[in-house]
């Protein structure tokens, strides 16, 4: 039993890290202090000033557990990685997990190459970027091909010269073949180096060297070559028009500025290289409760900056953070000099950070229309849903369903809905193990009674360890279970739940005649829907995303050759006899009801066949007979039985 008064008088006063967790044991905040002891008392003193939701969070802390670091650098280095890997509710996180493309060329080659790089190496390669679209990578590598027709292939040169023919960009002029010795190492080197240049913003030198070749070429009547060199002209201006030269060359820098409204954020950032702005880009954070500007852009330079490999030697900011000093230094030992966090107050940039918080506005006001529809597609759907259902509130929903063709094995599916979007990391896939044929209500026995036995082993295996460490996919029980179907199969999710003394609301996705959703089927009554309402849309795609779902599965395993008709399985009963019996009765029911002297008529079947067809088939169907849900199923004993 964790007693937090016996625990606040254990903490240290040393800098670190502290975890809370709520009564699931869920870590719902993450932070750093200098001194523990002093940090994390202040949570619980009775006078205290935390803000409203902040006392909340306080109410739901059952436990917290710490981490003892050197110096406050290292717990700042953890906090990162905890709230990246936890995701804790009461803190602010970056919703935009973006990996920006750069530029890539292998100078440290005999023959470089260029090419696309998704982070940055110790290496001796000379990287450009980042560019803040994949398109622009593209674009500019296709250039510089035909500007400088470098190799892009991974050949071993010069070791592997002469040993494989030349590749295709050789005979469209757009690499020199060094694989075949065509160009010395001393003439691609001053490609390279040209290369270099233009990389590096010289574009002046390219256009004019490209003008004469124009004009040289339309002097003796060789148009189609001087409109080459004018499409690459055009080419390396547009380029060079994506580069806004600021007043200060040279420079690399990140403008950084925040805009807020209610619990929303957005944070913009302008990327300027070498004195150029190369682009920008924003980034939604969803905040912390009682969160101020301040402690966004906090969170934001040490979220984003632990995953770009790129870190400008100048940040600057529109206010004003409390550990700037301690983000400085953090920055300065992932980037290996010296870096600035800065707040200018006048001048240009001052106008250029006023100029990011501006469109960090823009982008604010533009979206939040598209968030409201989106949350009413979603959470509002939700709500509605749980209207309907007289229901207090509904976050997690579990869909189910079964697919088969007749003869073929039948496979079950689980989908995962929170807070009414697709959790995919969810959704599971289940074999049929003890039904044979297309028995629906059975298969769905099944693969409800391996789920919640599954979950509950997994929560006795997290009660006995008492840790959050065991965590499985099914510990999590839903809100509510969704049936594709209605009476029938909510009464089977129902049975299941009783049996295992699980109490969670079921209910039926009901379909009319032409297979279309119509309404729920909820304690032993239809609700009709209105078809228009966001509810009733999310419904009809839990359902159809239940149904592909378990469709693909059946599919891949057809296709692999996993799943095969159980007449493949009786002796004597060949391709020709199996497909002369599947077209006279359809599916295996029909051919379960046959007498063996109806057997006997089908084409290429005799008497023998068809005892040794009738006698396979009840006997199959006698073996399958018992019941499932028996309290002393295997299922049952895996549950009971602690795992070794």
């Amino acid at each position: 039993m964790f007693h937090i008064e016996e625990e606040l008088k254990k903490l240290p006063s040393l800098p670190g890290v502290y975890m809370m967790h709520d009564r699931h044991d869920t870590i719902i905040y993450v932070g750093k202090a200098i001194s523990l002891k002093n940090r994390v008392r202040q949570y619980f003193q009775k006078s205290r000033n935390l803000g409203i939701k902040k006392e909340q969070m306080v109410e739901q802390i059952e436990r917290f557990e710490y981490i003892v670091t050197d110096s406050e650098l290292e717990a700042l280095v953890l906090e990162s990685n905890l709230i990246k890997e936890h995701k804790p509710k009461y803190n602010t996180m970056l919703k935009d997990d973006k990996n920006y493309p750069f530029i890539k060329v292998t100078v440290g080659e005999t023959f470089p190459r260029i090419m696309t790089a998704r982070s940055m190496k110790k290496d001796k390669s000379k990287y450009f970027g980042p560019y803040t679209s994949a398109g622009a990578v593209k674009d500019v590598i296709e250039l510089t091909r035909k500007l400088y027709h470098l190799r892009t292939c991974t050949r071993n040169l010069p070791r592997d010269v002469g040993k494989e023919r030349p590749c295709l960009y050789y005979h469209i002029k757009q690499c020199q073949a060094p694989c075949q010795g065509y160009i010395s190492k001393e003439e691609y080197r001053k490609q390279v180096d040209s290369l270099l240049d233009f990389l590096g913003g010289n574009h002046k030198s390219v256009l004019k060297e490209l003008e004469e070749k124009m004009l040289q070429a339309s002097g003796e009547m060789k148009f189609e070559e001087a409109a080459q060199y004018r499409d690459l002209m055009q080419s390396v201006e547009k380029i060079g028009e994506r580069q806004k030269i600021t007043d200060h060359p040279g420079e690399d820098k990140d403008i950084i500025a925040a805009a807020m409204e209610n619990d929303d954020a957005v944070v913009q950032v302008f990327f300027v290289r070498d004195g150029k702005l190369i682009g920008r880009d924003h980034f939604y954070m969803k905040t912390a409760p009682g969160e101020n500007r301040r402690g966004i852009l906090s969170s934001f330079l040490k979220q984003f900056y632990a995953g770009t490999p790129f870190i400008p030697r100048e940040i600057m900011l529109q206010e004003e953070i409390e550990d700037r000093e301690l983000l400085e230094e953090w920055l300065e030992s992932r980037k290996g000099r010296k870096v600035r966090i800065t707040v200018p107050k006048k001048g240009t940039k001052e106008k250029l950070v006023e100029l990011a918080y501006q469109n960090a506005k823009l982008v604010l006001r533009q979206d939040k229309e598209r968030i409201q529809r989106e949350e009413g597609r979603t959470i509002g759907a939700v709500k509605e849903i749980a209207q309907l259902l007289n229901m207090r509130g509904i976050n997690r929903i579990e869909a189910f369903d079964i697919s088969n063709i007749s003869g073929f094995q039948s496979v079950g599916s689980m989908v995962v809905y929170e807070k009414g979007k697709p959790k995919r990391s969810d959704y599971r896939k289940f074999r049929i193990q003890s039904v044979e044929g297309p028995n629906d209500y059975a298969s769905m026995e099944e693969v409800l009674t391996r789920r919640f036995v599954h979950g509950m082993n997994e929560q006795e295996e997290r009660q006995r360890e008492n840790s959050g460490n065991v965590y499985g996919s099914f510990t999590r029980f839903p809100d509510l279970i969704m049936m594709d179907g209605g009476r029938g199969q909510v009464n089977i999710a129902l049975s299941v739940l009783d049996k295992l003394q699980l109490s969670i609301p079921v209910c039926g996705m009901v379909k009319d005649d032409k297979h279309r959703t119509r309404g729920l089927y909820f304690q032993n009554e239809e609700i009709p829907i209105d078809r228009d309402s966001e509810g009733f849309k999310l419904i009809t795609r839990i359902q159809d995303e239940a149904h592909r779902f378990a469709i693909e599965y059946h599919r891949s395993l057809r296709s692999k050759g996993q799943v095969h008709s159980l007449l493949d399985d009786i002796p004597g009963i060949g391709p020709a006899r199996r497909k002369a019996l599947m077209k006279r009765f359809k599916g295996l029911e029909g051919l379960r009801e046959a007498s063996v002297e109806e057997l006997s008529q089908v084409e290429s079947m005799n008497e023998k066949a068809a005892r040794q067809v009738y006698e396979f088939l009840h006997r199959r169907r006698e073996e399958s007979a018992s019941p499932l849900l028996n309290l002393q199923s295997p299922y049952d004993k895996i549950r009971k039985e602690p795992k070794d």
